[in-house]
């Protein structure tokens, strides 16, 4: 095998990861497995497919080196290959953004309400914590906070929060993250906390892209 051929085989192997992400269902289990190990069935419960379709695209993404399995019992359970993943996914997403107009303005209508204008990104948000002048608002499931989140943040699930709001320490601005940029629990939780007179704004990102970039997490 010559060079030539052997770029285009590396470039093979590069096109099959690629692939592998075509599809917008394994996107939604990627977000999902990226929060935390998850089995078949905790998945299929998560993005409403059947354990059979989570199933088939799993092992798509597991042959092409996205997400590593393990048996326990009868269940199987994936994660992630590596961090990487999730770099992978964010430049996609932000060459979309950046180059197709449609992409923009679905992105625009997902977040119609305005309060992206009122997200954080990674650096400012890190400013904040060392200063601490903010709280940290987990709102996504126990089970999801359990597996890892950003420092000193507290956990109450968007769906108790308000009856949970005393909990909330006074005088702080808070901010709320979920599962990355389009998970739209920490919209709705800003959302709540400003109808109480609460100061509230939002994280742009979530807990992998956080954790991806390599900033503390426990």
């Amino acid at each position: 095998m010559n060079r030539t051929e052997q770029k285009r085989s590396i470039y093979q192997h590069f096109a099959a990861v690629a692939k592998a992400l075509g599809h917008e269902y394994r996107w939604e289990l990627l977000e999902l497995i990226a929060q935390g190990e998850r089995s078949v069935e905790s998945l299929s419960q998560g993005t409403e497919l059947a354990v059979a379709t989570v199933s088939q695209h799993l092992q798509q993404m597991r042959r092409a080196g996205l997400v590593r399995s393990r048996k326990e019992g009868r269940f199987m359970y994936y994660g992630l290959a590596d961090d990487r993943v999730i770099s992978l996914m964010a430049g996609l997403r932000e060459v979309a953004e950046r180059n197709i107009a449609e992409v923009r303005q679905l992105v625009d209508s997902f977040h119609g309400d305005g309060s992206e204008l009122d997200a954080v990104d990674a650096d400012e948000l890190m400013a904040q914590i060392e200063s601490g002048g903010v709280t940290l608002l987990d709102v996504r499931p126990e089970q999801e906070y359990s597996a890892g989140h950003l420092p000193g943040a507290l956990n109450i699930p968007v769906e108790e929060l308000q009856e949970r709001l005393r909990e909330l320490p006074e005088g702080q601005t808070i901010v709320a993250y979920c599962r990355g940029p389009f998970c739209a629990l920490s919209e709705d939780a800003v959302q709540l906390l400003r109808e109480q007179g609460i100061a509230a704004v939002r994280f742009d990102s979530g807990y992998p892209e956080w954790k991806a970039s390599g900033l503390p997490v426990q």
